[in-house]
């Protein structure tokens, strides 16, 4: 169930969300109702905390679990969350404020500076989901895209935000949009690493004894990828102290190797899968 309302500041008819998070402790999901402003096509919630001095639980759910669900009315989707930083901040706030004054009495109550959320398309840019699915050749080539897709994007904003921090002397930090992008994508390729772990490889070895060397290479790219991802999520632990030059020579290792893993892996498995109904036909 919900839990009550967080921030009761006066909203127009509609304006307000159901957010499910993720615990950062627990890894159960909580579900709490919030107002939001829309700023074009995205939309933003504010951790006010009714102006404690403390930001509130959802927020630092968030934190450590990028992805979150999102529901409006009849609408439900997943969609990342990312902290506004520095200008960008200030302006989406002022933004908030005046669709919605009372943030602005919450901001007055403390110190801290109320951080605005946006909330952001889950999936990679410009991704389409390919054709039907109809088999589970089509679903594990559906779920390679993605992670594919997901892969280019936190690469494709690392090297923008390089390129923007221009030739100052010093490299630039890491930003909360980098690290909520890539914190999400590696949690999902763990997920998805797990469950072939657990349930797609040894099903597939079952029927065919005879590629056991395979099932071994995979299983051991597994392994050299979780430690590539291990080292990225202790570098964003903490990105005000993280080494920007060491983040973008692990994400380069990770791209390289991912990328040949699900090379390798689709030329494997794929014609094994080709004829398996997706979704799975009960017995």
């Amino acid at each position: 169930m919900p839990t009550p309302f967080q921030q009761p500041v006066t909203h127009e008819d509609g304006n307000l969300l159901l957010l499910t998070t993720t615990g950062a402790r627990t890894g159960r999901s909580r579900t709490t109702t919030l107002g939001y402003v829309r700023h074009g096509g995205a939309l933003l919630v504010v951790a006010s905390n009714l102006g404690a001095p403390r930001h509130p639980g959802w927020y630092h759910n968030l934190l450590a679990h990028p992805v979150v669900g999102v529901e409006i009315g009849s609408r439900s989707f997943e969609a990342l969350a990312v902290p506004a930083e520095g200008p960008r901040r200030e302006e989406l706030f002022a933004h908030v404020v005046r669709a919605a004054p009372g943030y602005g009495d919450y901001q007055a109550r403390t110190v801290r500076p109320l951080p605005v959320v946006v909330l952001e398309r889950a999936e990679p840019e410009g991704w389409e989901a390919p054709g039907e699915v109809r088999t589970l050749a089509d679903k594990l080539l559906e779920v390679h895209t993605w992670l594919r897709g997901q892969l280019r994007q936190v690469r494709a904003e690392t090297e923008a935000h390089f390129a923007s921090s221009g030739a100052v002397g010093t490299p630039p930090g890491l930003g909360l949009q980098i690290r909520q992008r890539c914190l999400a994508f590696c949690q999902a390729l763990e997920f998805h690493h797990v469950s072939e772990d657990g349930h797609l490889f040894p099903g597939i070895a079952h029927h065919h004894p005879h590629l056991a060397d395979v099932f071994d290479r995979l299983a051991d790219e597994h392994r050299t990828v979780a430690r590539i991802q291990g080292e990225l999520a202790a570098l964003l632990a903490d990105i005000a102290v993280a080494d920007p030059g060491r983040f973008r020579a692990e994400l380069a290792e990770m791209s390289a190797r991912l990328n040949a893993h699900l090379d390798y892996e689709e030329e494997a498995l794929l014609p094994l899968l080709a004829e398996v109904p997706w979704p799975p036909v009960a017995p």
